[in-house]
């Protein structure tokens, strides 16, 4: 049976100027953009110890995981230092929404895009129960 083999591309429409928004990904999350305003985000250039990986979920429709935004998807970028990340958003103006938090499988830290899209971001760790709270 033919089956997916990881993520090919995040698309999703902007409420305001693409643009900017683009524009403010670059500026505050470091995605190097393309002639065509996007970025190409490669798997050699991730160095965590888990050796890349992407993680694909369904949330209850109930679910408050992605509020306080309104949308119905949140993306989860893996970074390599999230607090350093996190040192960057907070002198660039951009508000953390919450974290750092530390779990089994790293460390997340939430922010909200221009356009209100929450985003998490995840500095990926092998799971192991030794590093909750790490």
């Amino acid at each position: 049976m033919a089956k997916v083999t990881g993520v090919g591309g995040i698309f999703f429409k902007s409420t305001g100027d693409s643009t900017a928004l683009a524009a403010w990904y670059r500026q505050h999350l470091g995605m190097s953009l393309e002639d065509f305003g996007g970025a190409i985000l490669r798997w050699p250039d991730d160095k965590a110890e888990d050796q890349g990986l992407t993680v694909w979920h369904v949330a209850a429709k109930d679910s408050q995981w992605f509020s306080p935004s309104k949308s119905s998807f949140m993306i989860n970028y893996r970074v390599d230092n999230l607090g350093e990340l996190l040192g960057q958003l907070r002198a660039g103006g951009v508000a953390i929404v919450q974290g750092p938090e530390s779990h089994e499988n790293g460390k997340f830290a939430w922010i909200m895009d221009p356009d209100d899209n929450k985003i998490e971001l995840w500095e990926p760790k092998v799971w192991d129960d030794k590093n909750k709270g790490a």
